[in-house]
């Protein structure tokens, strides 16, 4: 279908709050058809922000899924290949709910195992905030990970917001420091770094009601990425740590526990498990009683790339912003645990790190 407006036709940017309900734990959700039975009359608009409320759930970019053919089993196998790398029930800290403090005894017996969702979320690419070209007879899709915890099924929300255009309204940097660490990850909601309460002074000072935040590494700046995830301690300083160090370590976990009990390979499975590098090197190492070095010499040379392009973790990320309708200064929208996160696996020159943020006004 090819839209057409009338240049009189342009009105002010229209917002719409979906609710979805996953069928199963990882479900991809077309939201423009959603979108088309709430409100018909955003297909006015030539632009389309989406963004999830969730650590789990997110999207792809246009330029992907359209590389992808727009087809929802393109998505489910490209994201399936990261599910690979991150099974479930693998030995992740996140899930080991004794170590987890910060919750009560009651907490943790209903907190999601779902390590392994976030791990794919991050190393998919997937993005809390994407902006499309706005056509109603394409799908955009809802990526879901963890959309079922046991027999309850999650309640997902999402945010879509149609604009004519946008303006950048003021473009500076922010300095993160940075841990002497090879390997860290900053959690940039956190109120020692200032970097929500800078956000928040310029969406006051330009009076910005409905846009978007760009974060984004300066051009200098190598070996780091960004994402908007849950800022979990076992998550982020030891299992995605665990991943920067060596990609295919929780994979190769899971295939060494299979490899001991072949009943826990389906049956369907078999055939696939046994070509797979890892569990046959894991077998290797059982028959012969290699060492855990020598596995891991093998592994780092095979895998001798970079996270960044084993990761597919983006240079940039963006916050919407949206003033609900109120008719105030907008503020940023973001799920309770959400937050975005510089991930660094190489340190930097200097101990500082430099972000290039850039505020954008929809009209």
């Amino acid at each position: 279908m090819t839209l057409s407006r009338k240049p009189e036709a342009l009105i002010e940017p229209s917002e719409v709050t979906l609710e979805l309900v996953p069928k199963s734990r990882v479900e991809v959700i077309d939201v423009n058809k959603e979108l088309t039975e709430e409100s018909p009359g955003f297909c006015e608009f030539p632009k389309a922000v989406y963004t999830s409320h969730h650590t789990t759930a997110g999207y792809l970019e246009q330029s992907i899924c359209s590389r992808l053919n727009d087809s929802a089993e393109s998505v489910e196998s490209f994201v399936g290949a990261f599910q690979k790398l991150f099974p479930p029930e693998a030995d992740y800290r996140h899930d080991a709910m004794e170590l987890r403090s910060e919750l009560s005894l009651e907490q943790r017996l209903v907190e999601p195992k779902n390590a392994d969702s976030h791990l794919t979320y991050i190393g998919a690419g997937l993005q809390n905030c994407v902006t499309y070209e706005n056509d109603p007879s394409r799908p955009v899709y809802f990526v879901e990970l963890d959309g079922i915890n046991g027999k309850l099924k999650r309640r997902r929300r999402t945010t879509v917001i149609g604009f004519n255009s946008e303006s950048l309204v003021e473009q500076s940097d922010i300095v993160i420091p940075m841990a002497d660490h090879p390997m860290d990850s900053v959690n940039l909601r956190d109120p020692r770094y200032g970097v929500f309460e800078q956000l928040t002074m310029l969406l006051t000072k330009h009076g910005i009601r409905k846009g978007r935040i760009d974060l984004a590494l300066a051009h200098s700046e190598k070996h780091a990425g960004l994402t908007v995830n849950e800022y979990e301690t076992l998550l982020m300083r030891h299992d995605l740590i665990e991943v920067l160090r060596n990609p295919m370590r929780f994979m190769a976990e899971k295939g060494y526990h299979m490899l001991r009990d072949p009943r826990a390979i389906p049956s369907k499975a078999k055939d696939y498990a046994k070509y797979d590098l890892v569990q046959l090197v894991n077998e290797v190492i059982d028959k012969f009683g290699l060492s855990e070095s020598v596995i891991e010499r093998i592994l780092d040379k095979f895998l001798a790339v970079p996270a960044s392009r084993f990761l597919r973790m983006k240079r940039s990320t963006s916050l919407l912003v949206s003033d609900g309708d109120r008719g105030d200064v907008g503020s940023i929208v973001q799920g309770k645990y959400q937050s975005p996160i510089l991930v660094q696996w190489r340190k930097p020159e200097t101990r500082d790190r430099i972000l290039t943020v850039s505020v954008r006004r929809f009209e």
